[in-house]
């Protein structure tokens, strides 16, 4: 049962989104899922996200046309299936 949905909204993180993915895998609670919405990067940013999906399969990644923050972390609200939410900037 996944305890925590941890909502990343991306948008050209590239040179973070590493940092922040190992920091919410290494956690100690593991009944986590991290869902991460891509926000319509241009940058490498999807096939970072990508990588971490093949190796933990708790990484959830999500494509949508640039909108907004905002409309990012609502999209992973419906997404989600935590029993709480959690939201974390990729910077």
């Amino acid at each position: 049962m996944v305890k925590i949905s941890i909502i990343i909204p991306v948008y050209n993180s590239e040179k973070y989104i590493s940092t922040c993915l190992n920091s919410l895998i290494m956690q100690t609670l593991k009944e986590i899922e991290i869902i991460v919405i891509d926000d319509g990067s241009f940058d490498r940013s999807a096939d970072i996200i990508k990588s971490y999906v093949e190796k933990d399969n708790r990484v959830k990644y999500f494509y949508q046309e640039n909108a907004g923050p905002g409309v990012a972390r609502n999209t992973g609200l419906l997404y989600s299936s935590g029993e709480y939410a959690a939201f974390v900037d990729s910077d």
